[in-house]
């Protein structure tokens, strides 16, 4: 591949160099000081980072994934690291002859995100949105990986008159209560903002498991819940889903892509500013749009509010 012949080349052009080091090395030895000895130990020290320059001049990244994120991130029964948000680093790293992306599934978010903070691994994906928080911890790339597809499930006999959010809207607006601390709490805030003329009704909420939400909609309690998609399709959709003895009795309506984003650790700019220029190409030359029709069967992109920026509200 033409990656491998440019690290071959960068291979070569490193060997030669410290050939040409190593000639004068030997009469400068003697002259050193001990200051200088010094920082040459705490640099030996850096090198044993799995992150570090290699003696190809290759730089090996480590990038954790969820294991269990389907389609986004997802550990296949042979091994091997597959999702959108794999493919989209798999294709970045394509691009940049400087880096080697090594990928290792974990299914521990805690292990992720903890992971990264050290430099254990210097990328961590597992369909992370962006939050103030966060982004004290974690460098944020400028351009965002995939999107968090969010919309309402609701009894499939109300599918003639729920097409989308301002119809559940019009309606009923009788929303399965949300958690305030809950991402999706503030998405609906801001639609109502949004949409004076057709609004939802908003209630905050104790904590309840994902799953209860279906029961209270099929019950007629409420008339839709708040969720994301990925989870309708592993709870209702999937045949060993909980809720799919009633995937007849429930619909689904997209509404909004929340991006997500590679985490990167702290003092990783060069290779932040790597993935934004390998990402601009990738959308240009159509490999974005390809993979995303692969693993979605459209393009997420187009769910996400046009002109977002990192940051914006949602």
């Amino acid at each position: 591949m033409k990656k491998s012949f440019v690290k071959k080349l960068l291979a070569v052009s490193v060997l030669a160099s410290l050939v040409l080091t190593g000639c004068g090395k030997a009469s400068a030895e003697k002259k050193t000081s001990d200051s200088a000895t010094s920082t040459e130990v705490s640099t030996e020290a850096s090198t044993e980072t799995p992150a570090q320059a290699s003696t190809d001049g290759v730089r090996k990244i480590v990038v954790s994934h969820s294991a269990a994120s389907w389609p986004y991130n997802v550990l296949t029964a042979d091994g091997e690291s597959d999702g959108y948000e794999v493919a989209v680093l798999k294709a970045v790293d394509e691009l940049l002859p400087q880096y080697e992306f090594v990928f290792e599934a974990t299914g521990d978010d805690s292990d992720l995100l903890i992971g990264v903070q050290t430099g254990k691994y210097q990328i961590g994906i597992k369909g992370a949105w962006w939050t103030a928080d966060r982004s004290t911890k974690y460098l944020f790339p400028e351009h965002y990986i995939a999107a968090s597809v969010t919309g309402i499930a609701f009894r499939t006999e109300n599918a003639d008159q729920i097409k989308d959010m301002q119809s559940f809207a019009d309606f009923s607006g009788l929303l399965v209560p949300l958690a305030p601390q809950n991402a999706q709490y503030t998405i609906i805030e801001n639609y109502n903002k949004n949409n004076p003329d057709h609004q939802i009704i908003l209630e905050p909420s104790d904590n309840f498991t994902v799953s209860e939400q279906y029961q209270w909609v099929l019950e007629g309690r409420y008339d839709a819940a708040f969720v994301i998609q990925t989870a309708f399709e592993a709870i209702v959709e999937a045949e060993d889903g909980e809720y799919h003895q009633y995937a007849d009795e429930l619909s689904y309506v997209a509404y909004e892509g929340i991006p997500t984003y590679p985490l990167f650790t702290l003092g990783e700019e060069d290779l932040v500013k790597a993935y934004d220029e390998a990402w601009e190409k990738l959308l240009e030359n159509g490999t974005l749009d390809e993979l995303q029709k692969k693993y979605f069967g459209y393009n997420i992109y187009d769910l996400v509010p046009e002109g977002y920026k990192i940051g914006d509200e949602l």
